[in-house]
C-alpha cells in the first residue's frame, strides 16, 4: 500500500453490504416506487464498491509527484459513467411509475394474463398442449383483452 491509504475500512464495506442488500430486496417488490428506490440504493452501493476497489493516492496528474503515488484514475471515471446511466435509469422508472400511477391510481405491477395461466396449469399439474396467449375476446386466440383499468375508489377519510 501507499503512504495514504490502509485499505477499505469494515465500515465501508457494510455500508456497500447494506445498500446492495437493500437495493436488491427493493427490487423484488411489486412497487414501481420500491423498485426505483432498489435502483438507486444497488446503484449507490456498486459505485461505492468499484470507488473502494481503487488504489487511493494523490490525483493522478503528471508532474503533480512521482507516479507510484498516483490514485487510480479508472475507477473514478468508470463511477461518473455510472453515476449518469443510474440517473438515466432513475428518471426512466420514474416516469413509468407516474405514468401508472396516473393512469390505475397505484403504481404496483400487475402480473400477467399469460402467467397467471402458467400458475393455473401449474398448481394442477399440467403441460399446456397449445400456446393460446391467453382467453382473450375475438376470433384471434392470440390476442387478450386485458379489460379497462381499475382505478382505486377514492373516499374521505382516508378510507380505500
Amino acid at each position: 500500500m501507499n503512504s495514504g491509504g490502509t485499505g477499505p475500512t469494515i465500515v465501508l464495506v457494510l455500508a456497500v453490504g447494506v445498500l446492495a442488500g437493500t437495493g436488491v430486496t427493493l427490487l423484488l417488490e411489486r412497487s414501481l416506487t420500491r423498485i426505483l428506490l432498489g435502483v438507486i440504493l444497488l446503484g449507490n452501493g456498486v459505485n461505492l464498491l468499484i470507488l473502494l476497489g481503487g488504489r487511493s493516492g494523490g490525483a493522478p496528474v503528471v508532474g503533480a509527484g512521482p507516479p507510484g503515488d498516483f490514485s487510480d484514475p479508472l475507477p473514478q471515471a468508470m463511477i461518473l459513467t455510472a453515476i449518469v446511466i443510474t440517473f438515466g435509469l432513475t428518471a426512466f422508472l420514474a416516469a413509468v411509475a407516474y405514468r401508472s400511477w396516473y393512469l390505475s391510481g397505484d403504481d404496483e405491477v400487475q402480473d400477467d394474463l399469460e402467467d397467471r395461466q402458467i400458475v393455473r396449469l401449474a398448481e394442477r399439474n399440467e403441460i399446456a398442449s397449445r400456446d393460446l396467449g391467453g382467453e382473450g375476446s375475438g376470433e384471434d386466440p392470440e390476442q387478450v383483452d386485458p379489460g379497462p383499468a381499475h382505478r382505486r375508489l377514492r373516499r374521505s377519510g382516508g378510507e380505500q
